[in-house]
Formats: C-alpha cells, structure tokens, sequence
C-alpha cells in the first residue's frame, strides 16, 4: 500500500488528525513515515530581516509528540524540523516528498487562517497541484 509517507504537521487540531490517520495507514501497511514541522519566518518589512514567530522548543515539541504517537504504535518514525520563508512551505512538503521518495503526503486542510491563505493561497492546496504523489487531505 503506502511503504513511505509524508505527514507535514504545525500545531493545528487538523494536524493532530493528520498523524492520527498517518499512523492507521502505516500500521497496516507497515509503513515508515516522516513527520515534517516548517519553521515558518516572516521578513520584517521595515528591516527586511527574517523574523521567526516560534522558538525551537515550540518546534521540537510538535515533532516529538507526533512521533510518539507514531511509534507508540509501532511504527517506525523519523523527525524533521525545516526553516522556510512564510509562503514557502509547499515546495518545502515537495522537496521533503521526493528526497524521501515517499508513496504519499498527508496534511491537514488548514492550519493557518483564512484571511492569511486568501493572501498566501492554501499550503496544502499548493502541494496538490504541484506534487506528483498522492495527497490524503484530513479535514
């Protein structure tokens, strides 16, 4: 079925759902899976530095709960954190996608707000029309 997968998490409910349904498809398939976190940074627009709104810990912590769960079910999981430009998060998904060779990326629909995807456009519906993977959406 699915041998390599892709879950890309942040700290949304929707996430939490995304590696509660990664972890069900790994366990039947024996699957082995790669829970990406992007460290999202603005650039400041009066100084033109890059801003980042979460720390490491914040991070950490959202890596390392997923992967407990995953492996607390038995499944083999690995952690990665990434810093990205805030807007560059789906060629971060793809890249992560293909460097693993994965069978599949699961996301949830939303984990930002709606006014900040108006402006951005959706990551998860960049990764969609952009990837040449399967996408599982959780809702």
């Amino acid at each position: 079925m699915y041998d390599r997968i892709l879950v890309a998490v942040d700290h949304s409910e929707l996430s939490n759902k995304a590696v509660l349904a990664t972890r069900d498809l790994a366990t039947l398939s024996h699957g082995e899976v790669w829970v990406l976190h992007l460290k999202e940074r603005e650039i400041g627009f009066k100084t033109g530095v890059p801003v980042m709104n979460e720390t490491a810990d914040d991070a950490y912590a959202a890596i390392s709960a997923a992967v407990e769960v995953l492996t607390q079910a038995g499944v083999k999981a690995h952690g990665e954190i990434r810093n990205t430009l805030l807007g560059y998060a789906a060629g971060e998904i793809i890249d992560d996608a293909k460097e693993h060779d994965v069978d599949l990326i699961v996301m949830g629909s939303r984990g930002r707000s709606d006014l900040t995807s108006f402006i951005l456009g959706s990551t998860t519906h960049k990764v969609m029309h952009l990837t040449d993977r399967p996408v599982l959406v959780i809702r």
